[in-house]
């Protein structure tokens, strides 16, 4: 695989960066919906083939997927959120396309970036262990019912980024752009990262993970002692191609922006995110324990300690459709008949 030079401060910290595919696109949502097939709205999934309406987690999904979407090749994962749309002045919708992130992300099908980080957390992480997820844990961030900033604010680590070009950051909004992107929107998950040591998951998806982030990368505040164990910070980068749609004789006539999430959400407060692990065997926590940085991960560079796969083999690794409905092209409403608000 061909990796590309990234110029970054020295840090002594474990830290992951890499690219993972579009794995599928369609109303499925084994977390928050299990067993439901339509879910509610419409996700774009990357990572691994175990996915599906159900996922069985008493089984370790690193065992049972055959194959992943993302560079390394062992971790099994799956990673998603809602998509995105468009709505014309007809009132038609067509689904906003995605394209790789900036850095090393060759070859890459549209899907996301995915972060695991320790940079994030108070003081210094050569005094920390950093535990990685156990298999069958997943976990959620976001509301995808909410309406108002003062839901959005609660969580401070989802936003939204104008992209002037590819490498442009910061500057984020809780709210979907306003304007027109030169380079589409990125939109930002950051998960919390302080578990509370027992449960796999809780009845909200949440309630058994704390957040002590400030926003972006910033550096975290300790972890208390309600949720003490400390685990990889786990963040999302999503490029939205809006540029196809940046010609404003096609928005709205009161000029008010045009995109909605397929939760129906016009504002962009609803923004949320899933995550169901699926690393092979002690692969993540060898990661966490090591000295590897973004790319040098790879086993293929010195002190790499996770194989990697080309981006023919990401993108060779599908699933079956399993909800039939069109989801591209112009659409007459959201799928689901998802009413925009």
């Amino acid at each position: 695989m061909k990796w590309q030079a990234l110029t970054l401060p020295a840090l002594a910290n474990a830290a992951l960066r890499f690219g993972c595919s579009t794995l599928t696109v369609q109303r499925l949502d084994p977390v928050v919906e299990p067993g439901n097939a339509p879910s509610a709205h419409v996700h774009q999934i990357v990572g691994g083939n175990a996915f599906n309406a159900t996922v069985d987690t008493s089984v370790d999904v690193g065992k049972r997927a055959t194959c992943t979407t993302c560079v390394f090749s062992e971790d099994k994962s799956n990673y998603w959120t809602a998509t995105l749309y468009f709505r014309a002045r007809n009132g038609s919708f067509h689904r906003v396309p995605q394209y790789p992130n900036a850095v090393f992300h060759d070859g890459q099908k549209a899907g996301m970036t995915i972060y695991y980080t320790q940079e994030s957390f108070y003081d210094n992480n050569l005094r920390q262990k950093i535990t990685a997820f156990p298999p069958g844990f997943r976990m959620t961030v976001g509301n995808a019912m909410a309406e108002t900033r003062e839901e959005a604010v609660k969580y401070r680590s989802l936003r939204y980024t104008c992209l002037q070009d590819i490498l442009t950051r910061g500057r984020e909004t809780y709210e979907l752009p306003k304007e027109p992107c030169p380079a589409g929107i990125m939109a930002i998950h950051h998960f919390p990262a302080c578990w509370d040591g027992k449960n796999l998951d809780s009845p909200d998806h949440q309630s058994h993970m704390f957040n002590t982030a400030k926003g972006g990368f910033q550096v975290a505040d300790p972890c208390p002692a309600s949720h003490p164990v400390r685990m990889p910070q786990v963040a999302y980068e999503t490029m939205w191609d809006t540029t196809p749609f940046n010609d404003k004789s096609l928005w709205p006539e009161d000029g008010s922006q045009p995109f909605v999430w397929s939760t129906g959400d016009s504002q962009g407060y609803s923004t949320h995110a899933d995550y169901l692990f699926g690393w092979e065997g002690d692969s993540l926590q060898r990661a966490m324990d090591s000295d590897c940085f973004f790319q040098r991960c790879a086993e293929d560079r010195p002190g790499g300690v996770l194989k990697i796969q080309t981006p023919e083999e990401q993108n060779a690794c599908t699933i079956e459709r399993t909800v039939y409905e069109e989801v591209d092209g112009w659409l007459a409403e959201l799928p689901g008949k998802v009413q925009v608000f």
